[in-house]
């Protein structure tokens, strides 16, 4: 049915296929018609958390938590919402997704587009979903980029009820600098500042929300052992690799490959497996990985579990294999 449907979404505008496709399945769910796919495979510890199986959903399918239930019912071990910023704000101009179907490879310039911390927390508040859910929060476009931990300690205070998890996101390529806070003193005095204000939320609310990071694919051996450092020694309690890249190399002369914005899907495989393997081999084993990029079957994502990930996320396969997807992995990953 997927390939039925993809053939007919693959006609339209890829940001308005997008949100028809997440609507579709929301009605779905309501009516009783969307699967409900049994998530207890293989039960994983993950920074402390308990989850049903290691596989999850990515940042960026659903930004602004309002299709969470519908999309709990495909299996997922976790949810990931966001990236959400502290003021709503509507992202780049389109278009500024695209699909490159050659590739199974999709380009976006979204620009961390939302409608706001306030607004995703009353769409939490209103979903059924009692899982694993993650937050993953930004910073707002207009922001100076050395006022940039401002904005992650605001969306921090006001997600650390709500969450099972909250990842910083500095490794989008559509926010303008916010790359460089990847880079080792940016980053310590970042994740410092939110480890602190972890602490005091914790002994506010009697509970302990961990915190990840989530880096680029686009680093060098440097870059991966000096955030490795990092991240140990502000005592962070996860990383996710990777985000998107901007490397297009992939693509060849294709015509999209020169559209600005981060390419993610198959092409990113490589790349994404290169940091993971790196990375921990560097952290060897002080605090979990989860592995995200280039998963378009089941054994892809076994192979970032080999790699050293506790988990994995998916997205962009999505896209391409449909929620089959996801029982493939939770097949392979048994």
């Amino acid at each position: 049915m997927y390939s039925l449907a993809r053939s007919l979404l693959f006609k339209m505008d890829a940001e308005k296929s997008h949100h028809l496709a997440l609507n579709s399945l929301k009605t779905a769910h309501k009516l009783g018609f969307a699967p409900n796919v049994s998530n207890q495979t293989r039960p994983t510890r993950l920074m402390g958390l308990d989850l049903p199986n290691p596989v999850g959903l990515a940042a960026g399918l659903d930004k602004n938590g309002e299709y969470i239930d519908a999309l709990a019912s495909l299996g997922f071990g976790f949810i990931e919402v966001g990236t959400i910023t502290p003021k709503p704000q509507s992202g780049n101009p389109q278009p500024r997704l695209f699909r490159v179907p050659e590739h199974q490879g999709i380009i976006n310039r979204m620009g961390f587009n939302n409608h706001g911390i306030d607004a995703m927390i009353r769409n939490i508040r209103a979903s059924k979903y009692s899982g694993i859910l993650g937050i993953n929060i930004g910073k707002n476009a207009v922001t100076p980029i050395e006022n940039a931990a401002d904005d992650y300690l605001i969306c921090l205070e006001k997600a650390y009820p709500h969450a099972s998890y909250i990842t910083v996101n500095i490794s989008s390529p559509n926010t303008k600098n916010l790359r460089a806070l990847q880079g080792g003193d940016e980053l310590s005095a970042l994740l410092t500042a939110l480890k602190n204000k972890q602490a005091h939320l914790a002994a506010a609310h009697g509970r302990y929300v961990p915190l990840a990071v989530k880096i680029a694919p686009d680093l060098d051996d440097q870059q991966i052992a000096d955030i490795a450092h990092v991240v140990i020694q502000t005592e962070m309690d996860g990383i996710i690799a990777t985000n998107t890249t901007i490397d297009k190399s992939s693509l060849g002369q294709h015509p999209l490959a020169n559209e600005q914005g981060g390419l993610s899907g198959l092409p990113v495989r490589q790349a994404s497996n290169r940091v993971l393997q790196q990375l921990a081999q560097h952290i060897d084993g002080k605090l979990p990985i989860i592995g995200v990029g280039g998963i378009m079957n089941g054994e892809d994502a076994a192979l970032k579990l080999r790699l050293g990930a506790t988990a994995v996320q998916i997205y962009s396969g999505l896209i391409y294999a449909g929620p089959q997807l996801v029982r493939d992995c939770l097949s392979t990953c048994r």
